[in-house]
């Protein structure tokens, strides 16, 4: 049976990824107030992308595919989300600098089988280590905006690429959607036409 797949975020990047790998979509971005009662950072993921899809599922009709996803940055086990404002990104980047973080995302597909709601959640976690930084070339980056709508306040893809030092793991998840495993976790549930 073919699904519509709908992507439940309105993230640019994520959009991006998915047309990489040759899926067609439409994005509905789920709205909820982010809460979670999960702890351990990939359940924290999974919880969140559950709430997200969930979200979306219910307004979807049965013939639909929805993509929930949440990545969030840990640094010493505590989440970094977006920073607020400048000076929230500047210590966010103060703390990463010169030291290696976990980016987790979960990811979780919702559809219709046999009459029956099915959904399955996963994460990926990807270790990155950033390079030191000075003063300057911390504030020079936040004065570029580009912290401003990420988690852990950098963007890998764009002007923050120059300070990692290495990466283990996916890239994609760090970008925000870990496409591999995705279309892997949808070829082993039969969702790909």
């Amino acid at each position: 049976m073919k699904h519509q797949i709908i992507l439940a975020s309105a993230s640019p990047r994520r959009k991006e990824l998915l047309s990489q790998i040759g899926l067609s979509f439409t994005v509905q971005a789920a709205k909820g107030e982010e809460r979670c009662e999960a702890r351990l950072p990939q359940k924290q993921v999974e919880e969140l992308s559950l709430h997200k899809a969930q979200e979306i599922a219910r307004e979807a009709g049965t013939d639909a595919l929805v993509i929930g996803a949440d990545t969030l940055v840990f640094f010493r086990g505590k989440p970094l989300g977006k920073p607020g404002d400048e000076e929230e990104a500047a210590l966010m980047l103060k703390a990463l600098q010169g030291q290696t973080h976990q980016v987790y995302t979960g990811v979780t597909l919702i559809w219709h089988r046999a009459g029956k709601q099915q959904q399955i959640s996963f994460h990926e976690r990807t270790d990155v280590t950033v390079y030191p930084m000075t003063d300057e070339e911390i504030r020079a980056y936040v004065k570029s905006g580009e912290p401003m709508d990420k988690a852990g306040a950098y963007g890998i893809q764009g002007l923050f690429a120059r300070f990692i030092r290495r990466i283990e793991g996916d890239y994609n998840n760090v970008v925000g959607l870990p496409v591999g495993r995705l279309y892997q976790e949808m070829k082993a549930a039969e969702l790909l036409d």
